[in-house]
C-alpha cells in the first residue's frame, strides 16, 4: 500500500468555485490537466526506469534487498517525500515541488522492483495494460461527468482507511479469504478515487482562474496544482496497478 491518505486532506482545505462553464474555466482545465498528465507520465516512466535499473544491477539488488534496513529506509524516504510535498505545496516553489515529486517517483521505483520477484513479466504487463485502460476510462469519467462526486469521495476515503487497517491486520492473520476481499475492495476504491480526484483537479483549476482557492492565487498556482494533481493521480494509478496485479496473480495461483 502506497501513501495516499496525506494527499486527500490537502485538497479538502481549499475553497472551491468549481464552475467550468466560463471560457477561463475551460482554459484553466485544459492547461492544468495537460500538465497533470504530462508529469504523471514522466513520473511513471521514471518509476519504471528505476525499477528496471535496479533489476539489472547486482550491486543495487544487494544494496536494497541484501539489507533489511535499506528497505525500511526507502519506505521512510517515500513517506517523508510524499508528506513534505502534499502538506507544504503552498510554500514550495514549483521547481522544488517538481524535484520532490520526481524524487518520490524514483524511490518508488526502487521499492516496486520487488514485484518482479513475485510475478512473471507476462502477468505484470497484462496488469499494467488493464490498469492503464481502467485508469484512463475512470479519469475521463471524472473529467466529463456533470455529477458532483464529492459525496463519493468521502465514502471512498473512509473505505480506504478501513482497507489499510484490514491490510495491517491481515499481515498477522494471513487469511487467504480476507486477502482476496482486500484485493477486490482495493481495486474498486482506486477506480472510484481516480474519477473523484480527476474531478477535484478540474474544480481546482477552474477556481484558480477565478482567484477563489485559498493559497493558490499566485502566478505559480497552476504549476503547483499540476504537480499536486500529478502526484495524486500517480498514487491512484500505482495503487490500482498493485491491486490489479494481485488480482491477476491470484488468478494464476
Amino acid at each position: 500500500m502506497k501513501d495516499y491518505i496525506e494527499i486527500q486532506n490537502n485538497y479538502d482545505r481549499g475553497e472551491y468555485a468549481p464552475s467550468t462553464t466560463s471560457a477561463t474555466g475551460v482554459s484553466a482545465f485544459s492547461g492544468i490537466m495537460s500538465r497533470v498528465y504530462l508529469w504523471m507520465t514522466v513520473a511513471l516512466l521514471l518509476t519504471a526506469g528505476t525499477a528496471f535499473l535496479t533489476l539489472s544491477s547486482p550491486a543495487l539488488l544487494q544494496l536494497i534487498y541484501g539489507n533489511a534496513a535499506a528497505v525500511w529506509i526507502l519506505f521512510a524516504a517515500e513517506l517523508i517525500l510524499v508528506i513534505s510535498l502534499s502538506t507544504a505545496i503552498n510554500r514550495l516553489s514549483p521547481t522544488t515541488a517538481t524535484m520532490l515529486f520526481l524524487a518520490y517517483a524514483a524511490v518508488n521505483g526502487f521499492t516496486l522492483s520487488s514485484i518482479f520477484f513475485v510475478y512473471s513479466m507476462g502477468t505484470i504487463t497484462q496488469a499494467f495494460a488493464a490498469s492503464g485502460l481502467t485508469f484512463g476510462a475512470m479519469s475521463l469519467v471524472g473529467a466529463t461527468t456533470k455529477r458532483d462526486l464529492s459525496g463519493l469521495g468521502g465514502i471512498l476515503f473512509m473505505a480506504l482507511i478501513g482497507l489499510i487497517i484490514a491490510s495491517v491486520i491481515n499481515i498477522f492473520w494471513a487469511n487467504s479469504t480476507m486477502d482476496a476481499i482486500i484485493t477486490y475492495v482495493g481495486v474498486f476504491i482506486f477506480v472510484g478515487l481516480t474519477a473523484y480526484d480527476t474531478q477535484k483537479i478540474k474544480q481546482m483549476s477552474a477556481a484558480v482562474e477565478q482567484g477563489s482557492v485559498m493559497g493558490y492565487t499566485d502566478a505559480a498556482a497552476p504549476r503547483r496544482i499540476a504537480i499536486l494533481g500529478a502526484l495524486t493521480l500517480y498514487l491512484d494509478f500505482i495503487n490500482l496497478f498493485l491491486y490489479i496485479l494481485r488480482l491477476f496473480g491470484r488468478g494464476r495461483d
